[in-house]
């Protein structure tokens, strides 16, 4: 029933980025649904610019947190961290993905995109199935929240696609993006009180 549902500014207000998880599992109809609402996203020249892989077996959790893990250490090996550090951040990474109750690839396609002939507009067009992507990541998370569940974004895949399209035998045309791990919030959560909002700040008038 309608009336079931809460109102919109309600579950955008008590959105947040929750990392820990109960144990209940998520059913996967549940997560196809919230795909399907990601999918109303806008998108330019009536495109559909997104694709998900929904990471359900073992073995793919394990191929994923692999190549993110390889790619990340690599990057880590030219800055100046401590061993421990490495370590810690590679072990918490991994047990993110291997972990989360849901787990989603997003991923850009731009196959409908414009190719402009110059860099500018190029840019612009790209800039543009991006922000739809977020549009369509945040429909996803809203309607997460509605459903009374948890989650948060991860972009460690915009660091290291070609290793997730490799690990997850993923067309070559979609581009990884963000990961979206989601999940029951683990009992006694209590999620911070955000800062009244400043629209001096946020919003001018012209």
């Amino acid at each position: 029933m309608k009336d079931e549902y809460r109102p919109v500014a309600d579950v955008i207000a008590t959105r947040r980025s929750i990392r820990k998880f109960s144990n209940e599992p998520v059913d996967p109809e549940v997560v196809r649904e919230l795909v399907t609402l990601a999918c109303k996203a806008p998108a330019p020249h009536h495109s559909r610019p997104w694709r998900f892989v929904q990471v359900m077996s073992p073995e793919a959790r394990e191929a994923l947190a692999d190549a993110m893990s390889e790619s990340w250490l690599d990057d880590m090996s030219k800055e100046d961290r401590s061993v421990l550090e490495v370590e810690k951040l590679i072990s918490r990474s991994r047990a993110q993905v291997i972990e989360a109750p849901a787990l989603l690839v997003s991923c850009l396609a731009l196959d409908e995109a414009k190719t402009w002939p110059d860099e500018r507009r190029k840019l612009a067009e790209r800039d543009m199935f991006v922000q739809s992507l977020g549009a369509a990541l945040q429909n996803l998370l809203l309607a997460a929240v509605e459903r009374g569940l948890a989650g948060y974004l991860k972009g460690a895949p915009l660091f290291c696609g070609p290793a997730i399209q490799s690990a997850l035998e993923l067309p070559e045309d979609w581009q990884p993006a963000f990961l979206a791990l989601l999940g029951y919030a683990e009992m006694g959560f209590n999620p911070t009180v955000r800062q009244e909002v400043d629209m001096g700040e946020f919003l001018v008038d012209r």
